[in-house]
């Protein structure tokens, strides 16, 4: 259904490549001719991870396509090449849905396809995209944002969730399906759904904080207070909250119910406990508390997503 090119130069990062490649370039068994038709296209020779790519075709064959594939590029400090700049804006004017994987973000952006619309990228880089192109919505909690024929992921595996997404839009979800059991991927994540990252935790010994972090994730059941964080590591607070802004980037509160949801999914991915046990062990007291807090938080209900993410458990 319809041509789609992959914009690739220098730089390009391989996993988004191969991932758009997969999809769009292997037909389903009995589609081969109602699939897509797939062409690599560059201004030449291209270093893609340690690879060298010749393409198809040159860049003025992204004119030509139904739907644009811009992949991860490896260095978003660097203004993206002009000339790939110019043919993804060309191809957008004439009609074409662009879609970036990751970081290919920045090229969209560049090209002036992100201004006032919600876009995302991968969540590392998602301050550095807000910050370079002030009128775009940068939003660094989703899997990917569809907006008709402007469409962009975050990194990795959710450059794979946004392919498929293209795919259901095509052919429909028993295709997409099929697509991703090959694969043997989840058949759909929602666009809006978080891109789980987990917290990062500081680094030991070094920090105001590094004795009583520890302290509170071995008691994430109890229902702790800023008052008793505050108490158990000797100073007010206010200085306490000083330094979990400093430390976490976040208050203690958020940072908090983030370990509550993040022990949360460990337990539904790990465990058949049922959301009473869940919230209970995780201390958000109440099935209702923390089906409010996990989808805020998430994107998905607690049931979604254990059936999602629920890893293989041995008999």
């Amino acid at each position: 259904m319809g041509s789609v090119a992959l914009a690739i130069s220098d730089g390009m990062l391989h996993f988004e490549l191969g991932v758009a490649y997969e999809v769009f370039g292997n037909a389903p068994p009995d589609l081969a001719d109602r699939w897509y038709d797939v062409r690599v296209c560059g201004s030449g020779t291209a270093s893609v991870g340690r690879f060298q790519l010749a393409p198809d075709g040159g860049l003025d064959r992204l004119a030509h396509a139904d739907t644009v594939i811009v992949p991860a590029c490896s260095d978003v400090d660097e203004d993206p090449p002009a000339d790939l700049v110019d043919a993804v804006r060309a191809a957008y004017d004439g009609g074409a849905r662009v879609a970036s994987l990751c970081t290919g973000a920045f090229v969209l952006a560049a090209a002036g396809l992100l201004d006032g619309r919600r876009a995302t990228t991968h969540w590392a880089h998602t301050d550095a995209l807000a910050a370079r192109y002030p009128r775009v919505e940068v939003d660094p909690d989703v899997l990917y944002v569809d907006n008709g024929r402007v469409l962009t992921s975050a990194g990795k595996a959710a450059a794979m969730d946004l392919c498929l997404h293209l795919v259901r839009l095509d052919h429909g979800s028993v295709i997409a399906n099929a697509v991703a059991r090959r694969l043997v991927v989840p058949p759909h994540r929602a666009g809006g759904q978080a891109q789980f990252v987990t917290t990062p935790m500081p680094a030991p010994d070094n920090h105001p904080l590094a004795d009583l972090i520890p302290w509170v994730i071995d008691r994430l059941d109890q229902p702790l207070t800023v008052e008793q964080l505050a108490r158990q590591a000797n100073m007010s607070s206010r200085n306490l909250g000083r330094h979990f802004r400093s430390v976490t980037g976040t208050t203690p509160l958020r940072w908090l119910l983030t370990q509550r949801i993040r022990r949360a999914q460990d337990l539904l991915e790990t465990t058949d406990d049922n959301v009473d046990t869940i919230a209970s062990a995780t201390g958000m007291g109440t099935a209702t508390t923390l089906r409010r807090h996990f989808n805020r938080t998430v994107g998905v209900p607690p049931d979604t997503y254990r059936r999602t993410f629920r890893t293989a458990r041995p008999s």
